[in-house]
């Protein structure tokens, strides 16, 4: 009899696995096996170690392009939407993979159980926003991988491949910050359009962010804590290190605080001048 799968055996799995529906269903399993395992009286599973893959399996459509190549659209029209819906989807099913590919490639790193906890709910809840989004794309006559999308979405987890530190701070606490940033936007578009499957399923999308955001800046400071280092000059240095340009305001303050993001983390990678604050009078 084969000795049962590893979390880190099954985040590979995810990995390996092409289609967006199929990846995502087996996310959602693996996830649900993992916290029954955490569950009063069961049987604790392993979290070894796995060989992920260095890019994560996709189905052949989308084409990826180079970020400059993608067409821009108007999001005031009904093509707009269905192309910036595409482009959620898309981010979507990078998210899943970014998540469990923290679990497979860094296994050998000591961490609580807590840290695992942590991606696989993440993986999750990506897995669910993918499939939200993919259905609004249906319910307009469209699907997930009928546009051109971005190629350079997994270049910040091939840049930090062998270190968990530089992956915490640009994943969740600089490419998923920036969700909380633009989805208030994206929400207001689709609300102007009356569009409410694609509002509910954005606002879940917000909600939920917010968390892996937390979890980021939680386990960023976990691991600076181990090494008696200073969080913020650590981040600074890594995000320069490893995401390529400044990042861009204006930014979600209030989300970010949320998160565990103060402004003094992000608004001196910024590409201009922090607004100064009023004078009091």
């Amino acid at each position: 009899m084969s000795a049962p799968l590893t979390l880190a055996q099954r985040a590979e799995e995810v990995l390996r696995t092409a289609d967006g529906r199929e990846k995502t269903a087996l996310s959602r399993a693996h996830a649900a096996a993992w916290f029954a395992s955490r569950a009063e009286g069961a049987t604790p599973m392993a979290v070894g170690t796995a060989t992920p893959p260095l890019h994560p399996a996709r189905p052949n459509a989308p084409e990826l392009l180079s970020p400059r190549d993608v067409p821009k659209r108007k999001p005031g029209s009904p093509a707009g939407r269905i192309a910036l819906l595409h482009a959620v989807a898309h981010i979507e099913l990078n998210a899943v993979d970014l998540h469990w590919d923290i679990i497979a490639r860094f296994g050998h790193v000591p961490m609580p159980p807590g840290f695992y906890d942590d991606w696989v709910k993440s993986a999750d809840e990506e897995s669910k926003h993918f499939n939200l989004v993919c259905d609004c794309l249906e319910s307009l006559g469209s699907h997930y991988g009928a546009l051109p999308a971005h190629a350079g979405m997994w270049r910040a987890a091939e840049d930090t491949a062998e270190d968990l530190m530089g992956r915490l701070a640009v994943v969740p606490m600089v490419l998923e910050a920036r969700g909380l940033d633009v989805t208030p936007g994206m929400i207001g578009i689709f609300r102007k359009a009356q569009n409410d499957q694609a509002v509910k399923a954005l606002e879940t999308i917000y909600a939920e962010e917010v968390g892996h955001v937390a979890y980021g800046s939680k386990w960023f400071h976990f691991l600076c804590g181990r090494e008696n280092a200073d969080p913020k000059e650590v981040f600074h240095a890594l995000v320069r290190k490893y995401f390529h340009g400044a990042l861009k305001p204006p930014f979600n303050e209030e989300k970010r605080a949320e998160a565990g993001l103060p402004p003094d983390f992000y608004w001196p990678l910024a590409d201009q001048i922090p607004p100064k604050a009023s004078p009091a009078g």
